[in-house]
């Protein structure tokens, strides 16, 4: 089983996530990431949905999405050329003595330190899945304290 990642274009409605979420739900099926948000048109929401399952699973899953009545398109950015990324909070303990390796930690990931107390920082990093995990284990010795990720967002490269 591989992780599915797709890009559900939907009427920006009330209760139009509740009820993409219950399909997943009645079927059995774990929704790793889920992300929604809106357009260019404030009409129409995207929701990126990272499933795991084989083809035929995410078939079915898709015909499913399909018939309910506020889905407008769905793509499957699997096997697509496409940008993804996530964004992840981590605060993490830094008193004087590891602060400065911290920081070195910070810049070789192109990560921002976004708030500074007196034995903590907190640390703001983008990339793909494996760039998050990568910072978050090198982290991790220092220990972390919280830590917050978003769902994958993902879009299509070129003019498609």
């Amino acid at each position: 089983m591989k992780k599915h990642t797709l890009a559900v274009t939907v009427e920006n409605k009330p209760g139009v996530l509740t009820r993409v979420a219950t399909l997943f739900r009645r079927r059995g099926y774990n929704i790793d990431s889920l992300t929604v948000g809106t357009t260019e048109n404030a009409n129409i929401s995207r929701m990126t949905i990272v499933v795991q399952g084989d083809d035929a699973v995410i078939e079915q899953v898709t015909k499913q999405l399909h018939k309910l009545v506020d889905v407008i398109k769905i793509v499957d950015l699997t096997d697509e050329r496409a940008v993804d990324r996530e964004l992840v909070l981590i605060k993490v303990k830094a008193d004087n003595t590891v602060r400065a390796e911290i920081v070195q930690i910070v810049e070789i990931f192109r990560a921002r330190i976004v708030d500074i107390g007196r034995s903590t920082l907190v640390i703001e990093a983008t990339g793909d899945s494996v760039k998050i995990d990568a910072i978050e284990e090198s982290l991790r010795p220092f220990g972390i304290m919280e830590l917050v990720r978003t769902g994958r967002v993902s879009m299509m490269r070129g003019t498609k």
